[in-house]
């Protein structure tokens, strides 16, 4: 494309943002945003141009033979040896401060492009990466029968499948030169091993982190530093292992993110160690919030007793008095004493009856007419007569009305009584039943002489003994 041709706009207002050149292809990692590529004649510039290959793998690579290249594209490169196949993720000046965050300071390090990736080349790349899986599985397992205390996390073949990369990880020093040896015996290629942490072997895995994003060291991270626990020191994060550390089992790298920030606001408060001195009480810092730059004392070093908040300014000020052998009135600023929180009376304004309901009367059920229901009695004997039928018999006293329940209840305890008392008063009658009455048992008292009574059947035995002897 011929950029003198164009007319370029100038964008203002609402036009400005994110150039549609500048972002890269999204499913590819370590993507890089070319803020530079709106300006004119910027893939121009340079012939260098960025090459990513499988995950966290990139290279430069000088463009000798003038191809019009753009972002996506799928170019065949120089290897050693033979030729490899990436995508083209960054041209014109950014990538020369790629080479110096890379650093890359030898030109035999910048190797070339060969061309357009053609059917063939890429035939033969789909075949290859068709291959990584089985070989990392069986690698897996020539590994653990050589007994080597390592892990083969990913395997990537060259475009042209003459050559593959073993990635592993060892916590010791592992000596695989025979493992290299039954490695190229039992795949035919050349092979290249190297060691990797649990943080690359993250970023080459790629999942999604606790924030619900993607995880950085698979996105944009490529170049890992040290994380200790002193960062969450600084922030007031508490020291759980379980919140502090990523998929890769060590701290996460966001806590370095913002750890510069809250050191350098942490410098703005006072120490957790002076003591605030008043007319009334002493204070004691109990807690602190490192970002608005306001601190919390109470009268007690271990719990929060008549807490107070203040500002730094105001806590430093207040420590300077106290060097000077002034002692404030309050905390507060103007020696304006804490108000008192009231308690909060919520039927202030409300009526205590609110929630009463009226209590709704139940209809009572429509009473029968009694005349009407007495010359119905009086009609039925005389149509029984009247057809040669003997009138049914019928109970001479009418149904009383129904007594209320407490008239009931002490007619019924009456009957019971009665009931009982006439049972009291009858005199009782031995059954004959024709079997003989035992005699009364007797205590323990009344019988002295039972032991002696087990013994006279046992003489009773001896006795006819003895007679027989005579």
């Amino acid at each position: 494309m011929n950029r003198n041709d164009k007319d370029f706009e100038i964008c203002h207002d609402c036009d400005r943002g994110l150039c549609k050149d500048a972002v890269g292809r999204q499913d590819r990692q370590l993507n890089t945003y070319d803020w530079l590529a709106d300006i004119p004649d910027n893939a121009d510039s340079t012939d260098l141009v960025e090459v990513q290959f499988k995950h966290t793998r990139k290279g430069y690579y000088h463009n000798v033979n003038h191809l019009e290249l753009k972002k996506g594209d799928i170019v065949a490169v120089e290897a050693n040896p033979g030729h490899d196949i990436g995508v083209v993720t960054l041209t014109g000046r950014l990538v020369k401060m790629q080479l110096k965050k890379a650093n890359i300071k030898s030109p035999d390090d910048i190797k070339r492009i060969y061309r357009i990736a053609r059917p063939v080349d890429m035939e033969k790349y789909e075949e290859a990466k068709s291959r990584e899986h089985g070989t990392m599985i069986e690698s897996r397992e020539i590994a653990k029968r050589l007994g080597l205390q390592m892990k083969i996390g990913d395997v990537e073949y060259q475009g042209d499948c003459n050559k593959a990369i073993f990635y592993y990880i060892a916590d010791e020093r592992v000596d695989f030169r025979q493992l290299i040896k039954v490695l190229a015996e039992t795949f035919h290629v050349r092979i290249e091993m190297k060691q990797i942490g649990a943080r690359q072997e993250a970023g080459r895995i790629g999942g999604t982190g606790p924030c619900g994003r993607e995880l950085c060291c698979a996105t944009w991270m490529k170049n890992f530093v040290s994380v200790s626990t002193n960062a969450a020191r600084f922030q007031d994060i508490s020291l759980n292992p379980q919140k502090l550390a990523g998929m890769c089992a060590k701290l996460k790298c966001c806590l370095n993110y913002e750890v510069d920030n809250y050191v350098e606001a942490g410098r703005r408060l006072p120490s957790k160690e002076v003591t605030l001195f008043t007319q009334d009480a002493e204070y004691h810092l109990f807690k602190s919030d490192i970002l608005t730059g306001m601190v919390t004392y109470s009268t007690d070093k271990n719990i929060a007793a008549n807490t107070e908040t203040i500002s730094a300014e105001r806590a430093k000020a207040i420590i300077e008095m106290n060097r000077r052998g002034e002692k404030p009135a309050s905390l507060q600023e103007d020696g304006k004493q804490k108000e008192a929180k009231r308690p909060i009376d919520l039927l202030a304004n409300e009526n205590i009856t609110r929630f009463d309901k009226a209590k709704k009367k139940k209809k009572k059920p429509a009473k029968p007419n009694r005349d009407a229901s007495a010359t119905a009695d009086r009609q039925q004997p005389q149509a029984a007569a009247k057809n040669g039928q003997q009138p049914k018999a019928e109970h001479a006293e009418r149904k009383q009305p129904q007594q209320p329940r407490q008239q009931r209840a002490q007619a019924a305890d009456r009957q019971q009584d009665g009931a009982q008392q006439q049972r009291a008063e009858r005199p009782r009658q031995p059954r004959n039943t024709g079997k003989q009455q035992r005699p009364p048992r007797t205590t323990q008292q009344q019988q002295p002489n039972k032991p002696a009574q087990k013994s006279q059947p046992a003489q009773q035995k001896n006795a006819p003994k003895e007679d027989a002897n005579r």
